[in-house]
């Protein structure tokens, strides 16, 4: 038993270093954001549908479910976009270390979401994380564009995880995630069919862009979202979240180490995502701390 706690929890690692991954993705791939989003959540939502028929999972839910799932849907659709805009915009190392946010933005959706009381340490850990972004904007002032598209889609997927943390409770997490991933897809797909995006052009992809896309598709969406629901099963809630808040650190590193000079940033700039990533897990363990408190 403990051999396999240790399996799944470098298996965690793995997923959360694929997590990290997928920014560098989003910088090699050369379409733009709403090209990238349509192809990545199109051959998830095809490979995650093959999964489901594998596991003969049912796919038929209430039309008030569905209109739920089509909400969701529309949200990581979003969320997506701007994440991968930022990136575009500003840079792989800005748009991770903004994502940091979104453990805050989420402390702040889940008392409207789940009528629990504002917790004074969080507002604290709230106003930190502002002063980390303070320091970003200061030394970073020619990606600001990049820099609100990061907040944005912060915030969209803190969103996105409180909609799912109601879903998940309910429903199969595989045909949650094909549902969102589908609807979002149709979101795109209208807006890119109204506005006569929809060429030949769209789809005339360089070989090495299909490459990538069919590495962040599969690998990074559709393995890793199942993989990081099996590896619930043996590790506690509060060490996934503990090891997800390393994502931007993995994220920066491979980052540099693969895009070279345009992920070199100013030492203020390290600071600030110092600030922000320390609060998110300074947070954990306090959170974490408490809960042992109340159980004893």
């Amino acid at each position: 038993m403990p051999n396999a706690k240790l399996l799944n929890y470098l298996h965690l690692h793995f997923i959360v270093f694929i997590w990290g991954f997928t920014a560098v993705l989003g910088a090699l791939i050369s379409i733009d954001a709403l090209g990238l989003v349509w192809f990545r959540m199109s051959i998830a939502s095809l490979l995650i549908l093959a999964w489901v028929g594998y596991k003969k999972i049912p796919l038929t839910f209430s039309k008030k479910t569905m209109l739920v799932f089509l909400l969701a849907g529309a949200v990581i659709a979003m969320h997506w976009l701007a994440f991968f805009g930022a990136i575009k915009t500003a840079n792989v190392s800005i748009t991770l270390a903004i994502m940091s946010t979104g453990s805050f933005f989420t402390a702040l959706l889940e008392p409207i979401f789940f009528k629990r009381k504002v917790i004074w340490y969080e507002v604290v850990f709230g106003l930190i994380v502002v002063l980390g972004l303070y320091v970003i904007f200061q030394v970073e002032g020619d990606y600001s564009w990049g820099i609100l598209l990061a907040l944005i889609s912060s915030f969209l997927g803190a969103l996105f995880s409180v909609i799912n943390g109601k879903l998940a409770v309910q429903y199969n997490a595989s045909a949650i995630s094909f549902y969102e991933l589908f609807f979002g897809v149709c979101c795109i797909s209208l807006y890119l069919f109204f506005s006569g995006s929809f060429d030949a052009s769209f789809f005339t992809l360089s070989t090495s862009d299909w490459g990538y896309l069919f590495i962040l598709a599969s690998g990074c969406t559709a393995y890793a979202f199942i993989a990081s629901v099996h590896v619930m099963k043996w590790i506690s809630p509060y060490t996934v979240m503990l090891t997800i808040n390393l994502e931007p650190v993995y994220g920066i590193v491979l980052a540099l180490l693969i895009l070279g000079e345009s992920e070199n940033m100013g030492p203020q700039f390290y600071y600030g995502a110092a600030i922000i990533i320390l609060t998110v897990l300074a947070n954990g363990i306090i959170k974490n701390r408490i809960k042992k408190k109340i159980k004893n």
